[in-house]
This record gives structure tokens, C-alpha cells and sequence, in this order.
């Protein structure tokens, strides 16, 4: 399990830098099955989570939840049937910053890896 689970999101202020390029590379090595996906030209890391029905659904997404409010880091979630949408980039600077990489890894552990 990647290292950045024992991390505590930092509270990111409006101006602060996103990840540089290099800082990308090796915080993607650490959640390698989330893919980084740019909306309206702003970089934001997401991943699929699938599950037998909805009600497994629905309990995972619960629990993204209370670990998002937890961390003060909060992510757009899709709830389906049988999958999950989480996707994470901070929004007072329009990109990504280390804290998603973070929560990135701590809703992997969420899973179960």
C-alpha cells in the first residue's frame, strides 16, 4: 500500500502551485490504477471502483464520504449500479495538488488496494 495513506491532506490555499509534471510522475507510481483526466482544461485524478450491486455502491460511497469530511478534501462521486466514480483535484487552484494524490490513496485503501 502506498505511502501517501500515512499523509494528512494539507489545506491548499487559493494561489498555491499544482503538481509539477515530475511530481505527477512519481505520485502516479503510488495510485497507478487512477487515471488523470482534464474537464474544461482543469487536470483532475479519477477511477472507476466496481461492485456487485448497488447497495455495495452505495456503502462505499458512503465511506468516501466520511473520509473525504474527515480530511476536509472533498471529491465528485458517481454512484451506479455496481460501480463508483471518485474523482479528486482541488478546486481553489483549478488542478491537482499532492492532497488528491493522498486521498487518491487513502479511497484505494477504502477498497481493499
Amino acid at each position: 500500500m502506498s505511502d501517501l495513506c500515512n499523509l494528512k491532506c494539507e489545506a491548499c490555499r487559493e494561489g498555491a502551485p499544482t503538481v509539477t509534471a515530475e511530481e505527477i510522475i512519481e505520485l502516479k507510481q503510488k495510485t497507478p490504477k487512477w487515471d488523470i483526466i482534464s474537464v474544461d482544461g482543469i487536470d483532475q485524478l479519477q477511477r472507476l471502483f466496481k461492485f456487485k450491486n448497488f447497495a455495495q455502491a452505495i456503502e462505499f460511497t458512503d465511506k468516501v464520504g466520511e473520509l473525504a469530511e474527515g480530511n476536509g478534501h472533498h471529491p465528485a462521486i458517481l454512484t451506479e449500479w455496481g460501480r463508483v466514480t471518485v474523482t479528486y483535484w482541488t478546486h481553489k487552484i483549478k488542478g491537482l495538488h499532492k492532497s488528491d494524490f493522498i486521498m487518491a490513496a487513502k479511497t484505494d485503501k477504502l477498497y481493499g488496494g
